[in-house]
């Protein structure tokens, strides 16, 4: 129990002292957010928080190096992501580019064992992926990483889900017996949580895609080495429900663009916390909101992987009720758009 609890406490206080440092930095260099129509702030806010981020997972990885070389390909990965976020906060990326950059970082992992080689079959048995494996764990990685960072459009909003997420990965990891992957979850929620004091509404400072695709990269990869690699039948669905509102979130804008006759580029103000905005709540409220739903889902994740198939699947049933009966009164499910209608220039 202590190593868990340093590993958390480690990464919590890194983040915390070095991210007023990174706000000065990032001040004093211009390094800002500034306002514009597809931006929710009203004055500069600096940018460069992901860095704190990645420095608290940095040394909280460096201090568990005993778990062994799964951790440490996370940490290889990490860090090409966070250079391709830095640049991409910096001088800016072509959507290609940022692409590969982030392809790169999934591949980085597979030397260190980091790899979906199998899905378990919640009926028994396990389905082996063979050659299959390296474009799932790629595709897989590379999905989560873009599903956080589109989702980081309010003050808090991506480092509190991180932190949710994170905590139900390390909860589930533990019922696992998965020590390595629980140190790396709460490595996670320990900087999401230390940023969130600075970062939640009004924010003094963002993360940046530094932080939020450091963020969804590092979550996929714990998933990897965790609830993904154990033979337990209904783990697989734990990273879907842990990450259920950016995935949703994510699934909706792409069928909701091309319906529209749109490029999946083409950035919206669809996304889930606009239209909760849209519907009369606060920035903070809107907020909250997404934080209950995503506790909600980690709450499920944890009891469904305690259960056996048909228990498990009900109990996903009725969470999807819920959720879904939800998001239809919020007009979350409304796809088509009058012409013109909440689209930003292409990015």
């Amino acid at each position: 129990m202590s190593i868990l609890l340093i590993a958390f406490g480690v990464s919590f206080i890194v983040t915390f002292l070095a991210t007023p440092i990174l706000r000065r930095v990032a001040l004093a260099f211009g390094a800002c957010d500034l306002p514009s129509p597809r931006r929710i702030n009203k004055k500069p806010v600096p940018n460069l928080g992901g860095i704190a981020i990645y420095l608290g997972i940095l040394v909280g990885i460096l201090l568990n190096t005993s778990q062994g070389y799964l951790i440490l390909g996370i940490l290889v990965g990490s860090t090409i992501i966070a250079i391709v976020g830095l640049l991409d906060d910096l001088v800016g990326l072509s959507p290609p580019v940022k692409m590969g950059g982030q392809i790169l970082a999934a591949l980085s992992l597979l030397p260190f064992g980091v790899e979906i080689q199998f899905i378990t079959n919640p009926w028994g048995g396990m389905f082996f992926l063979g050659a299959w494996s390296v474009p799932i764990t790629i595709l897989w990685v590379v999905g989560i990483t873009n599903t956080v960072n589109f989702i980081d459009g309010l003050d808090g909003l991506a480092a509190g889900v991180a932190a949710i997420a994170s905590g139900t990965l390390a909860i589930v990891a533990l019922q696992e017996g998965q020590l390595g992957a629980a140190i790396m979850a709460l490595i996670i929620a320990g900087s999401a949580l230390a940023f969130l004091f600075f970062n939640f509404h009004p924010a003094k400072i963002f993360m940046g895609d530094t932080g939020a695709m450091l963020l969804g990269f590092i979550l996929a990869s714990t998933s990897v080495i965790g609830a993904l690699k154990s033979a337990t039948a209904m783990t697989v669905l734990v990273p879907v429900l842990a990450l259920g509102v950016p995935i949703a979130d994510t699934l909706l804008a792409i069928v909701r663009r091309k319906t529209n006759g749109h490029s999946i580029a083409l950035a919206d103000k669809d996304h889930i916390h606009h239209r909760l905005l849209r519907l009369g709540f606060s920035h903070r409220g809107a907020v909250l909101v997404v934080y209950g739903t995503t506790m909600f889902l980690g709450l499920m994740a944890i009891l469904i992987n305690s259960m056996r198939g048909l228990e498990g699947f009900l109990l996903l049933g009725l969470a999807a009720v819920v959720v879904g009966l939800g998001g239809w009164r919020l007009g979350i499910f409304r796809l088509k758009n009058r012409p013109g209608e909440n689209i930003y220039p292409p990015l």
